[in-house]
């Protein structure tokens, strides 16, 4: 258990973790030389019983309240220690403030100097803090009257210290790794050293690390947990670690960082959250305000966007989002507080809920219901109510490690849905299974009524059918739910066409007869086929009778019309797809021009420019100005042999960055608008 003291400066927090545990935490000269702590102290207190305690003492001065803060987060057990002959004051009050802000409920009062004043003012004394505690996390706790300097009320301190250490913590020992760094120095002999809380999870030796958001890689070379030398650290110990790395030095970790499993690394730098504004604040909040945001061990500038259309009074709790200067390494549900930009008071305080919020449309009915159903602290049914409404669909890798889960939790809430999970553009997108036959009877229906209105027809676009059947689901995710429907064989995907099995343009015996004549020369040509005209003169046939015949074949899927009257064999296309690609990948930046293009086709720049039309209508390529590039999310329906390409994306093109190990921003993209 971690105990953290809380109180005004020269009310004794430091004596009496010295009278307790024999350590004085203040370690710097300065401290030293002034008689205050400046910044914070680390004790540890083995207990007979074997468990050790360990101890964050806090400076108390108004001025170090952002250190504070940076040790206050990574607390169980709340020590907030008042002198008797001053009584409740400013700082005790802001401290008491920032621990209810924070959740912290566990804890006790210990009214300190008592050798100093008679009983009636240990009573007085006792009354106030009765009144200061009273709506808090920490109203009811124990109030103790003792005395670092003479001793005094220490055995009853001590034991209900043993008797909370004997509670468990609520920390989730079966999530992933987080550790929130407060002190980074080198230690003779051994390298750069880390200490702080571990937040969740368990850390091993020789396990491979992220610091996050600067997206260092870490080896863990040594562990000590609670002042002791172990193989394994967990949630709700303090930590030392020992981590070599190329980048790795004291300079290059600051206080604020979180050392974390590598599947976590994914800073914010925009996040919606619920605060709550003390009662305490002069005035209300308002769109745009400046703040300081204290998380775990780290403090951001940020300003705060309200999401409703009135400002929030002091006493409300309200969503907000929360627009950072520079990314934060968080997770779901960590708590946080806010100050005012001068660090001169303590505004507010909250839970982050979305990590991943949109810029736009944030103040909907909607987008209001969703932070509702996110607020849910239990994350199989916060996804179960997201999922029942709005488009149905998320991102859930994205969603399972916003909230650090294990594996084996992650799996659990899967099974207990039944979720449906769709693989698009390397993320696994989920949908309940009620959504799913919805959506399932939605497009046969629409594809049924659709081919017997247009019997001629191919079948319907993927967008037309999207519209038809009223779907919420971004074009990328439909595309992957239309494949898992063409897997179970309840439709066909041909290219952007979507078909039901059975549905099929025929030729009648005569057309299949003139069409096999008509196919070796289009063959036999393959990247410049003759046109309708010149097959209609070369087989004496008449010109809108070849025309009508190539046109019944494109909607059968045996050519494609290219241009105007020129149509191309589909296995030539599909290669003429797998060029262009690999033109692609050759090229800087993934980018190329119309002459490169024609140049492996060794064809005229005429039909080399029709055919990459082509390919744009279509949404194979993308086009800036002179420039194409390959669109991967339709890449595996032109080619689907192409290297790359069999689970619809590509390769990253040459300098396009990789935001795997580094503190990439995720600006404004939402829960929604990952799917995009």
């Amino acid at each position: 258990m971690i105990v953290g003291t809380a109180g005004h400066i020269d009310h004794g927090k430091t004596l009496l973790i010295q009278k307790l545990t024999g350590v004085d935490t203040d370690r710097l000269k300065e401290e030293k030389a002034r008689g205050i702590s400046i910044d914070l102290g680390f004790a540890y207190w083995q207990r007979p019983g074997g468990a050790t305690l360990g101890f964050v003492d806090v400076p108390g001065h108004e001025g170090l309240v952002h250190n504070m803060l940076a040790g206050a987060t990574g607390i169980d057990f709340v020590m907030l220690i008042i002198a008797a002959d001053d009584g409740v004051m400013p700082q005790t009050r802001e401290h008491l403030a920032i621990m209810d802000l924070l959740g912290l409920e566990r804890g006790l009062i210990a009214i300190n100097k008592c050798d100093l004043v008679g009983d009636d003012q240990i009573a007085a004394v006792t009354r106030e803090v009765e009144a200061v505690i009273a709506g808090t996390g920490l109203a009811g706790s124990p109030i103790l009257p003792v005395s670092a300097l003479t001793g005094a009320g220490l055995t009853e301190l001590t034991r209900q210290l043993d008797l909370a250490a004997a509670t468990p913590t609520r920390r989730p020992k079966q999530g992933l790794f987080r550790l929130a760094i407060d002190r980074a120095f080198t230690l003779q002999g051994l390298g750069t050293a880390v200490t702080g809380t571990v937040l969740s999870g368990l850390v091993r030796l020789e396990d491979r690390l992220i610091i996050s958001p600067s997206g260092l890689e870490a080896r863990v070379r040594s562990i000590n947990a609670q002042n002791e030398p172990v193989e394994q650290g967990e949630a709700g110990q303090r930590c030392a670690l020992v981590l070599s790395g190329p980048q790795i030095s004291k300079d290059s970790i600051r206080r604020g960082d979180v050392i974390l499993n590598p599947t976590l690394h994914a800073p914010s730098q925009r996040i919606d959250a619920s605060l709550r504004v003390l009662a305490t604040e002069p005035r209300p909040i308002g769109q745009w305000f400046p703040v300081k945001v204290h998380h775990a061990a780290a403090e951001v500038p940020g300003r705060v966007v309200v999401l409703r259309d009135q400002p929030i009074n002091p006493g409300e709790t309200e969503y907000v989002q929360l627009v950072l200067e520079r990314p934060l390494a968080a997770a779901v549900g960590d708590r946080f507080v806010v100050r005012d930009t001068s660090s001169s008071r303590t505004i507010a305080g909250g839970t982050l809920i979305d990590l991943r919020p949109p810029e736009r449309r944030r103040r909907t009915p909607a987008r209001r219901a969703e932070l509702e159903a996110l607020s849910n602290i239990d994350a199989g049914r916060a996804l179960a109510t997201v999922l029942a409404s709005g488009s149905g669909a998320i991102d859930v890798d994205v969603y399972f490690r916003d909230r650090a889960l294990a594996p084996a939790t992650v799996a659990l809430i899967e099974t207990e849905l039944s979720l449906i999970t769709l693989p698009a553009g390397g993320r696994r997108i989920g949908i309940l299974p009620g959504s799913w036959r919805r959506l399932e009877a939605g497009v046969v229906d629409s594809l049924d009524a659709f081919h017997v209105a247009r019997p001629d027809a191919p079948g319907l676009g993927l967008e037309q059918l999207r519209k038809a059947v009223k779907s919420l689901l971004s074009p990328p995710v439909f595309l992957a739910a239309i494949k898992r429907l063409a897997e179970a064989g309840q439709v066909v995907l041909d290219r952007t066409w979507v078909r039901r099995p059975f549905h099929q343009v025929r030729f009648s015996a005569e057309e299949e007869k003139i069409w096999s004549l008509i196919t070796p020369s289009l063959a036999r040509a393959q990247f410049r086929p003759p046109r309708v005209r010149d097959i209609a003169t070369a087989m004496r046939l008449d010109e809108n009778y070849v025309r009508r015949l190539l046109r019944m074949a494109a909607r059968r899927g045996d050519v494609d019309e290219i241009a105007h009257d020129h149509f191309f064999l589909r296995s030539v296309v599909q290669q003429m797809a797998e060029i262009a690609i690999d033109v692609a990948r050759q090229a800087p930046e993934g980018r190329f021009t119309a002459a490169q293009f024609r140049d492996r086709l060794d064809n005229g720049r005429k039909v080399a420019i029709q055919i990459l039309e082509f390919f744009d209508r279509h949404g194979f390529t993308i086009r800036r100005q002179d420039m194409r590039r390959i669109n991967p999310a339709r890449a595996a329906l032109f080619a689907p042999s192409a290297p790359g390409t069999e689970q619809g994306g590509l390769p990253l093109p040459v300098g396009r960055p990789d935001f795997k190990h580094c503190a990439h921003l995720d600006r404004g993209v939402g829960l929604r608008r990952e799917l995009d």
